[in-house]
């Protein structure tokens, strides 16, 4: 479960991120503030429990912007009317909107929120943004191979991406980037609080951009997978892109995939059949 300490340094990140030096804080925020000293030096509460009061006030929204730059989470309902808040705070984001490099368009998440795996993919495509949805067209197609190789339908995971818009080229058409590191950073209070609200048993990273966005990690998807790490707790398995397949067109990264794929089963005690572990084992 993610901390209101974590969100609020999630939060302060993304303005530092996007060349912030100030943070203007309303009277509530300030009251909050005092009443944490005071609390502090008295030794009479910790810090964490009111600053679980603070996140739980609703915030004034910044009379020059009138968008939300605080992630403000829904403590209370079901983890969907959580989801949904969540949903509804991204449309206007600002700190994403101030970078001025990603389009207008928000894609959020799919899938079941009670969903024991989380898959977190990089940045909406030109299709995803065209239905507002993660994984759809022909990489959302190999997606849903994987999973039905698993054993597991869609509708049973829970599916997002580090960044919750397209980002944004000249003369831009069909054609998609990779996010920055800023971008990525500007949108991760967001997936913090979405594995927060949804509790995975595991996390599946699709691709190097997001084992960069969620763990912190460089270098390639060869040398980050064949290994379990972790996000607060939570184990994740880094493995290769759905995109990354059609392009190669080799057996050797869908080899290494499912390979990925079985451990991801052995962690959720899935049943593994003998076809299964023999996918790519000689005829």
């Amino acid at each position: 479960m993610s901390r209101p300490v974590d969100l609020l340094l999630d939060f302060l990140h993304a303005e530092q991120a996007r060349g912030v030096t100030h943070a203007h804080l309303d009277e509530g925020a300030r009251e909050g503030l005092r009443e944490l000293f005071l609390r502090a030096r008295s030794g009479k509460k910790t810090a964490e429990p009111v600053l679980a009061e603070i996140s739980a006030e609703p915030v004034a929204p910044d009379p020059v912007s009138e968008k939300p730059s605080v992630l403000v989470p829904l403590t209370t309902g079901s983890r969907t009317e959580q989801l949904d808040a969540l949903r509804r705070q991204a449309e206007d984001w600002q700190p994403a909107k101030d970078l001025g490099t990603l389009r207008e368009t928000m894609v959020f998440s799919t899938g079941n929120p009670e969903a024991r795996v989380m898959l977190v993919g990089e940045a909406p495509g030109y299709q995803e943004e065209k239905e507002r949805e993660p994984f759809v067209g022909p990489a959302g197609q190999k997606l849903n191979d994987i999973l039905k190789a698993m054993g597991i339908s869609r509708d049973e995971v829970y599916i997002s991406n580090i960044v919750k818009f397209r980002p944004a080229t000249p003369n831009q058409t069909t054609n998609n980037r990779k996010p920055t590191r800023g971008e990525m950073e500007s949108c991760m209070p967001f997936v913090r609080a979405e594995i927060g609200i949804v509790q995975p048993e595991c996390i599946i990273a699709l691709g190097g951009t997001a084992a960069e966005g969620l763990l912190n990690l460089e270098g390639t998807v060869t040398g980050m997978r064949g290994k379990w790490h972790s996000f607060e707790g939570t184990p994740v398995r880094v493995t290769y892109h759905p995109s990354y397949l059609l392009q190669s067109g080799g057996n050797n990264a869908k080899r290494l995939l499912w390979e990925d794929m079985l451990s991801v089963m052995e962690k959720l005690a899935l049943p593994i059949s003998d076809r299964q572990r023999g996918f790519f084992l000689p005829k």
